[in-house]
């Protein structure tokens, strides 16, 4: 037997699609290396071959498994890649505008001129989020916004690429520029920007907006998440990007998603300073609950977007009380051997750094997704139809008679 086999024979040997081979790897159950060209995927012949005796792995207790093929976004134990990229490189190196359009397309294209929203739609989602109440925070302004947009773009059912791709940018825009500005935004400025306008009542530090630039681009995607396996399921049965956008907003919502960032955002507000954060993470722990923005399903080593989002704001803003307070709890929790930061906690830390509404971790988070929910409604667009997985049936057995 060769000491290594290609993607095909390893999928082969299996009795597995590809895509089924590749969740292997994301889920820990396979390695995988790269031939010396590193463009081929290799994988341990043994280590296969094992696999195959034992036979196909059980998935963990209450995660359920859906393998869908997309050639957006690999995920590995310790990796992250749009389109082959790296996307702890590109978070440092491209705008937000710049990867949602290789998420789209696969290509960079640089905006001509920043995307923006119709006016029509712009007074229905302004109008929309201003008869909330006040303290309503920036996500659920979203999830009114959107669909206010929704309802005045008559195209919103053409689903040729270009019509999508116009849309997605047109929502995005809309999202960012419906909700209240803290402070006045230059002309013509990118959503990271624009975005930092309408989350602060005063004017973005260099390196605290590249954060937020950065944040932007490491949350765009995120393969087949919870707020993404739901728009893609919605977008496959041919609703509209305002309608994919709208069920992601629903799913991203929860507090094992894209809400955890407001839960890390309150623990670190619960903290006078930073010898206060022993207490406020013993009095967590003592009700039973778990520190948000720890651990993740996928990174069992630490998640490389809090790594790189947290090292951004370390060096734009080395001196924060705020810092201190985050960085105290990461001493805390390594104490305990807790599970390393997730993405969740370093978005919170953003935030708190920079000074914004309560609730600006969940709303970066929102407006990034959008790329890739756009992205994963494309790729559904173009496919043969529903995403329907099937139940296994537990409930009580058939009887005859009544």
């Amino acid at each position: 037997m060769a000491d290594f086999l290609t993607a095909r024979e390893a999928a082969q040997r299996l009795g597995v699609k590809p895509a089924t081979l590749y969740a292997y790897v994301s889920r820990g159950v396979l390695s995988r290396g790269k031939a010396a060209d590193g463009r081929v995927s290799l994988f341990d012949a043994d280590e296969v071959e094992r696999l195959a005796r034992r036979g196909r792995p059980r998935r963990p207790a209450g995660v359920a498994d859906i393998t869908v093929e997309s050639a957006i976004t690999e995920i590995t134990g310790d990796s992250l890649r749009f389109r082959g990229l790296d996307v702890s490189r590109l978070a440092v190196s491209r705008t937000f505008e710049e990867v949602a359009e290789l998420l789209w397309t696969g290509e960079f294209r640089s905006a001509r001129e920043p995307w923006q929203a119709r006016r029509a739609a712009l007074a229905a989602g302004r109008a929309a989020q201003a008869a909330l109440p006040a303290g309503t925070l920036p996500l659920e302004r979203l999830q009114v916004i959107v669909p206010a947009m929704a309802a005045t773009d008559p195209l919103r059912l053409q689903f040729d690429p270009a019509a999508v791709l116009a849309a997605g940018r047109s929502i995005i825009a809309g999202m960012v520029d419906c909700l209240p500005s803290g402070v006045t935004p230059g002309l013509g400025e990118p959503v990271a920007g624009r975005l930092w306008s309408r989350l602060c009542d005063h004017r973005a530090s260099p390196g605290l907006l590249r954060a937020v630039s950065a944040a932007l681009v490491l949350l765009a995607d995120h393969e087949l998440a919870a707020s993404t396996l739901a728009a893609r399921a919605v977008a496959s049965v041919r609703a509209d990007p305002y309608a994919v956008v709208a069920t992601g907003l629903g799913a991203m919502s929860g507090a094992l998603h894209g809400g955890a960032s407001l839960g890390a955002e309150m623990l670190m507000a619960a903290a006078s300073g930073p010898d206060d954060v022993p207490r406020v993470v013993a009095e967590l722990l003592r009700r039973g609950e778990k520190v948000p923005g720890f651990g993740h399903f996928v990174y069992r080593g630490g998640d490389p977007r809090a790594m790189v989002l947290l090292d951004l704001v370390r060096r734009a803003a080395p001196k924060s009380g705020q810092l201190a307070v985050a960085d105290a709890v990461l001493a805390e929790v390594r104490q305990k051997s807790l599970p390393e930061p997730n993405v969740d906690f370093a978005i919170a830390t953003l935030a708190r750094v920079a000074g914004m509404v309560r609730g600006a971790g969940e709303a970066i988070f929102a407006v990034a997704r959008t790329a890739g929910w756009i992205a994963h409604a494309l790729e559904a667009y173009a496919g043969p139809g529903p995403l329907r997985p099937r139940a296994v049936y537990t409930g009580r057995p058939a009887t005859d008679g009544s």
